[in-house]
């Protein structure tokens, strides 16, 4: 009897000393609380956490718009005039609330007209040390800027730190570098031009005809209109501006597709087929183009050698090219379409062929900078 009043009793204690151990720790979290808020050390820390994280979002903001705004000039540079000018509206486009929508472009510079860049500080909020001369460029310099026309980030909680009252923010900055140039390697249209009617056809790079959307640029001229002619079906006269052996029969040819009638190109060499069939998808996208009237990207060969599907071609660079009309006989669909500018050129009968004129445009796919200009460009973000 007296070893189970016992038993009872050490439940009973083992059940109520979890219990009162808890309301111990509960009270000794409170005196914690009200020594960290009497230290003002929760309150740094809300300064941290809040205002730390708000010059983040700046900071990410800023190169957002350092970033966009340096490919918007690039672009500009490629199409006409270098417009700096444009580069505040992308900063303000990718800056928020946090600055009411607004964020200052403090320099545009650069290469040629866009002017010298100072040296680099090597900092994370500098751009990169220019590039080597004659490569074309732009930075970007991106720094805080509210509604109000201050320059300063106010804090949340800063402010209210000891010893911190006369403090009123900070400026963040940012900056981005562009480069543009001609591609050596891009993924482009499954067809490829001989170099021999690139250098025909635009007096060695010196005639371009006005690139789409029509409007609202004007149509070119119908005298800059040509009928390419495929391997075999026609030959060429002579090719006096390239090296023996550029004088390929025709004017172009069918490169690997890797589908969509698209080819993948980042060495100097690239496979094809000599023949006169063309895939159904390669006859769709050059139907798509020439409804259109849209800017496709082909690359343009010095030499070729190999026959059918063993051809080989050796890359001179990319052009930038618009289709009329063409022929395409043996498709199930989408196998002719009328030449939409010079009707006089409309190919008919067995002839395979592709009516167009080479133009300049900027290539909406990632490549690599460094090849010879014919007409093809590409951005990229360098800094």
């Amino acid at each position: 009897m007296r070893d189970l009043i016992f038993r009872r009793v050490r439940i009973r204690l083992t059940r109520r000393l979890p219990r009162l151990a808890a309301d111990g720790e509960r009270g000794a979290i409170g005196v914690l609380v009200a020594v960290l808020v009497g230290t003002g050390v929760l309150v740094g820390m809300g300064a941290l956490v809040v205002d730390v994280g708000q010059l983040y979002q700046n900071r990410a903001e800023l190169q957002n718009g350092a970033d966009a705004a340096a490919l918007a000039v690039a672009k500009s540079c490629i199409k006409a005039t270098c417009a700096p000018s444009i580069a505040t509206q992308y900063a303000d486009a990718n800056a928020s609330k946090l600055t009411g929508g607004t964020a200052d472009v403090n320099q545009v510079c650069g290469s040629g007209i866009l002017g010298a860049c100072p040296a680099s500080s090597g900092k994370i909020t500098d751009c990169p040390a220019a590039p080597a001369a004659g490569t074309n460029y732009v930075d970007v310099h991106t720094s805080t800027e509210l509604a109000n026309g201050s320059h300063l980030l106010p804090p949340v909680f800063a402010r209210t730190l000891a010893g911190n009252r006369g403090y009123r923010g900070s400026t963040v900055y940012a900056c981005a570098q562009a480069e543009w140039g001609a591609p050596s390697s891009a993924t482009t249209f499954a067809v490829t031009f001989s170099a021999c009617t690139w250098d025909k056809d635009t007096n060695l790079g010196t005639t371009f005809a006005q690139p789409p959307p029509y409007p609202p640029n004007s149509l070119p001229a119908a005298s800059l209109d040509q009928v390419l002619f495929l391997h075999t079906t026609k030959s060429n006269t002579g090719c006096p501006t390239e090296p023996a052996g550029a004088d390929a029969p025709g004017s172009f040819g069918w490169t690997d597709d890797s589908g969509n009638c698209s080819v993948t190109i980042n060495n100097g060499s690239y496979g094809g087929n000599t023949g006169v069939s063309v895939s159904q998808d390669c006859g769709d996208a050059i139907y798509s183009d020439w409804l259109n009237k849209t800017l496709v990207f082909l690359p343009v060969y010095t030499t070729v050698g190999g026959t059918g599907t063993n051809t080989t071609y050796t890359l001179k660079g990319f052009a930038a090219f618009v289709i009329t009309g063409y022929n395409l006989p043996g498709l199930k669909s989408h196998g002719q379409g009328s030449d939409w500018l010079n009707s006089k050129n409309n190919c008919k009968g067995s002839n395979v062929c592709i009516n167009g004129y080479f133009t300049q445009g900027l290539i909406p796919s990632i490549g690599s900078l460094g090849g010879p200009n014919l007409g093809a460009y590409i951005i990229k973000l360098t800094g």
